[in-house]
């Protein structure tokens, strides 16, 4: 059976939240998002082993909070850093070298599916590296702000619609390349937003498998609003 880990960096503060914690530990669903995300990556069966990077102050109550999850598989909480770039090294460094595959995925992105799951793991291992997205739909602009006020930005190019995806999460790396992609990157000490970008600079092809509106990121307050209604929705499904 080929080894496929999760990589789930975790220690940002969430700032633009204004809540009282770090926003991967507000609850949805009576459980910290961390939790809620985990345990839907959980229903992929084809995940093998979870590695969570978080701060070093949350190391010890997230371990107790894994530890009744009942995830099913290996759960490993390790240090992350003052980067997402930092925190998915740092957990990298710990994958098994045998695995076949690894997944990135935010701590904040609660509702994807296993379909979805599945669809990008295929596109990893058929490709090499693939990401979740989803298609702009507003018309998207290029501006600069030099001399300008802050609310101000001068348009220097408008961008096909066609052209732009908004990348989500899991993004699945066959764990080779996104161990050298990393250790590239360290050496040229560059830096990216997501794991995809090392991948591209790395001069490997990443693609785009489609996701949905709903796999989206919390990120401000009426984010949570949301979630919660998107999860009102599933239960009364159920």
């Amino acid at each position: 059976m080929s080894r496929i880990a999760a990589i789930i960096p975790a220690a940002g503060l969430g700032t633009r939240m204004g809540a009282d914690k770090p926003k991967q530990f507000l609850e949805l669903g009576g459980m910290p998002l961390i939790v809620f995300a985990l345990r839907r990556l959980a229903a992929c069966s084809a995940i093998t082993d979870f590695f969570i990077a978080t701060r070093a102050d949350d190391v010890v109550s997230l371990e107790d909070r894994l530890a009744k999850a009942a995830l099913g598989r290996p759960a490993r909480v390790v240090h992350g850093g003052d980067t997402r770039q930092q925190s998915v090294a740092n957990a990298l460094a710990q994958v098994d070298p045998s695995t076949e595959i690894v997944l990135v995925h935010d701590a904040v992105r609660p509702f994807v599916t296993p379909g979805q799951l599945d669809r990008v793991i295929a596109e990893a291992r058929l490709r090499g590296a693939a990401i979740l997205g989803i298609p702009a739909i507003d018309t998207v602009k290029e501006v600069k702000r030099a001399s300008l006020p802050e609310d101000v930005a001068l348009i220097t190019a408008t961008i096909p619609r066609e052209r732009i995806v908004l990348a989500q999460t899991p993004q699945a790396f066959a764990y080779p390349l996104l161990r050298d992609a990393f250790r590239k990157a360290r050496q040229d000490g560059a830096s990216a937003s997501d794991e995809a970008a090392l991948v591209e600079r790395f001069g490997h092809d990443v693609f785009v498998v489609l996701g949905s509106e709903r796999n989206f990121k919390i990120t401000r307050p009426s984010d949570m609003d949301l979630a919660r209604f998107y999860l009102d929705q599933e239960r009364q499904k159920a």
